[in-house]
């Protein structure tokens, strides 16, 4: 015989378990189930039916059908026992009373893959196994010696360890009634602590922070002091220093502190706020690039992902529109959100609610404007680099890497330029426009400019290191920029009432997500 598919239906043709024995599509199988219900013929007893290409053999389970879908030339006595071995691994039963205690749709359902698992039991590769009831038992238990004697273990550590902790605790309550009898402060919950008043934690450092660079520094701990009361006691904490205190002492000793870039994503949570006096009315706007380029020309990959957020500080502006200036030429896909007035916008540029006698939500930053750019324009790069790595003939190469503000009009700030290096291998520069610093740790030649814009829109930099040519690739951009890619500007900010002009503040950040020469 040659089994297709085994499966527990309905009454009503609906499928709750089914598994194929042969290779066949989806849809195919669905085909075959779907037509099941429809050649039942009614008031007839029938065990099995019969289409041009497959045979259904079937037994009712009080509510559910257990169904077998055969070929036309399989031995229909031996389609029959086999579909009362199914009809007994489904049911109820003492041999195997965890797979389904009653013939209910969710109980088959909770338990479909200890019943798949039976089925792949009887049945392999559409032909039937010669197996019982009691050996389908044993081989889905799977009984492993090796997982009881893991489990014993671990009770056995657990036991141990839940002992320890309770040694522990007692010598701890032992060295603090001796403390409190001495007149000593215990240690181990003093202000030095994690949360004590030394805590010295700062908050998530933003782009040009040198405190970026402190994950990767190895710190000297020669003059940390000793506890002045020696003891065992269990430590909450452990005092830390500030951020700008440790960056000075790491001076003093000899270290080399630079603003380190890294290969991860500039994230718009790490861009700072460009203006300082924020009204009542803010609006923000994010542009994020994600950029790649092949190190022979040619652009792989422009992607511009742009958000207008509206923060309301007052409920008194909360009823307001917002008007905006597109400059742009290139076809930037806008999209507003859905309570925003898609009409408003098209017509006039404006911002405004559906309902203008609703206002916006108060003290949350809304999106209320979004878009993205994609093309494969080389013209649309906004800053260019051409790294040129050549081979010297003494097994290392001279590297020329020059840079080109693409866009004149833009002014971009804080760019820094990350060529990987081969491991231990130090670059001579003999030519740079900007600054630069080796990081040995990183393996990399950071090149830093504080600001390109139109007159310094192109720069180089050049020099010798050992190594393969593809040895300095892939080439990481980061840069932020105060202007807008998409030519976007807020210009005014109106009241629903009366049209009368609302004071307000805008900010614009463009800034690379990501870019890469590879």
């Amino acid at each position: 015989m040659v089994l297709i598919a085994a499966a527990v239906c309905t009454k009503a043709g609906k499928t709750i378990v089914s598994r194929q024995f042969v290779e066949m599509t989806k849809a195919r199988i669905e085909g075959l189930l779907s037509a099941f219900p429809k050649l039942m013929s009614t008031g007839k007893q029938h065990t099995f039916v019969e289409t041009e290409s497959v045979r259904y053999v079937y037994q009712p389970l009080e509510k559910l059908y257990m169904l077998l879908i055969t070929t036309k030339a399989s031995n229909i006595l031996e389609d029959l026992e086999t579909l009362r071995l199914f009809s007994r691994v489904v049911h109820a039963s003492p041999a195997i009373p965890e797979y389904c205690h009653s013939m209910e749709e969710s109980e088959i359902a909770d338990n479909a893959f200890n019943l798949i698992f039976a089925f792949d039991e009887i049945v392999a590769l559409g032909y039937r196994e010669s197996v019982n009831l009691a050996q389908i038992r044993t081989f889905v238990e799977m009984d492993s010696h090796e997982e009881k004697v893991y489990q014993a273990v671990r009770l056995t550590q657990e036991r141990e360890a839940k002992n320890k902790m309770r040694e522990k605790a007692k010598e701890l309550q032992r060295q603090r009634m001796e403390a409190s009898k001495k007149g000593v402060k215990s240690p181990g919950f003093g202000g030095g602590g994690g949360f004590g008043g030394g805590t010295g934690y700062s908050p998530a450092p933003v782009v040009g922070d040198t405190a970026t660079v402190l994950s990767d520094l190895k710190p000297s701990f020669t003059t940390m002091q000793k506890p002045s009361v020696p003891t065992k006691a269990m430590k909450l904490g452990t005092k830390a220093r500030d951020v700008e205190s440790f960056v000075d002492q790491l001076k003093s000793e000899g270290e080399k502190v630079i603003a380190q870039l890294s290969n991860k994503p500039v994230t718009s949570s790490k861009i700072p706020t460009t203006i300082e006096n924020i009204h009542d009315v803010h609006l923000r706007q994010e542009e994020r690039l994600l950029l790649s380029v092949g190190r022979d020309g040619g652009l792989q990959n422009f992607e511009l992902h742009g958000l207008v957020t509206l923060r309301i500080a007052d409920e008194k502006w909360g009823r307001i529109r917002v008007q905006l200036e597109n400059k742009d030429t290139r076809g930037i896909q806008l999209q507003t959100h859905p309570n925003v007035d898609k009409e408003l916008f098209k017509l006039k540029s404006q911002i405004g609610l559906k309902n203008p006698g609703k206002p916006f939500p108060l003290h949350t930053d809304v999106g209320v404007l979004k878009w993205r750019f994609q093309t494969q324009d080389e013209s649309c790069i906004p800053l260019s680099i051409n790294c040129w790595p050549s081979e010297n003939g003494q097994g290392g190469c001279d590297v020329n890497i020059e840079y080109e503000l693409e866009h004149e009009h833009m002014e971009l700030n804080d760019v820094c330029i990350a060529i990987p290096l081969p491991i231990g291998c130090s670059p001579v520069v003999n030519e740079c426009d900007g600054e630069y610093t080796h990081d040995p740790r990183k393996n990399v030649l950071l090149w830093m400019l504080p600001i390109i814009d139109s007159s310094n829109k192109s720069g180089a930099l050049e020099f010798s290191c050992q190594g393969h040519p593809a040895d300095f690739f892939p080439v990481i951009v980061n840069f932020v920029s105060k202007g807008s890619y998409a030519d976007l500007k807020v210009v005014e900010v109106t009241c629903v009432e009366d049209d009368t002009a609302v004071k307000f503040s805008d900010e614009t950040v463009f800034f690379t997500e990501k870019y890469e020469i590879v």
